[in-house]
Formats: structure tokens, C-alpha cells, sequence
């Protein structure tokens, strides 16, 4: 079993930035893929930003250029920084991590983004 904890959500202007953090616990770690996905009230869940094992990375369209995912070097965490928010970007906020074949989510984190 793996446990991911979330943190760093929280309120902030357009044109802030925020960090979302994302960090795995278990007792076998062996995480090939990570990422963080996004969802608003009525809408699916959907693709923000994901790592693999061999460090590339894939964004959404919308947050090209403003978000970068990245991970430490034992690749236990994985972190979201957004720079240049914008209202658009209010949601819940879920990590996920492929850790031996099995996906595993955090519980999420809102983020929310004022005009």
C-alpha cells in the first residue's frame, strides 16, 4: 500500500503562484509515474501535468509554460509549482503515483485562483 499526502493548496490573486506538494509513503516504493490531475464540481477529472521514471514530462495545453512538474532524488514526492494563475485554474487538485503497477491518488487539494 501506498499513502500520498497533499499540501500547499490554498487561495490566491491571478498572477500568484502557489506549490502544490505531493509525497508517498509505503513500505515497498518503487514509483515509475507521477502527476497531478485537476477537477471542478461537474467536469472529469483531467490531465495537469505528469513525470515518468525517465523524467519526461507531459502538460495540458492550457498550463504550457506555467506549471512545471518535478520530483526529488530519491523520486518518493512530486511537486506542481504554477506561476501566472489564473481563475481558471480553481479545482481540486489530486497527486498520482504508479508505484509497482497499481495507481494510488492523494486525497486532493483546492486551489482556488480570484480574478
Amino acid at each position: 500500500q501506498v499513502q500520498l499526502a497533499e499540501s500547499g493548496g490554498g487561495l490566491v490573486q491571478a498572477g500568484g503562484s502557489l506549490r502544490l506538494s505531493c509525497a508517498a509513503s509505503g513500505r515497498r516504493l518503487s514509483i515509475t509515474r507521477m502527476g497531478w490531475y485537476r477537477q471542478v464540481p461537474g467536469n472529469e477529472r483531467e490531465m495537469v501535468a505528469t513525470l515518468s521514471i525517465d523524467r519526461s514530462s507531459n502538460y495540458a495545453d492550457s498550463v504550457k509554460g506555467r506549471f512545471t512538474v518535478s520530483t526529488n532524488k530519491i523520486r518518493n514526492t512530486v511537486y506542481l509549482q504554477m506561476n501566472n494563475l489564473k481563475p481558471e485554474d480553481t479545482a481540486v487538485y489530486y497527486c498520482t503515483m504508479k508505484n509497482l503497477g497499481a495507481d494510488y491518488w492523494g486525497q486532493g487539494t483546492q486551489v482556488t485562483v480570484s480574478s
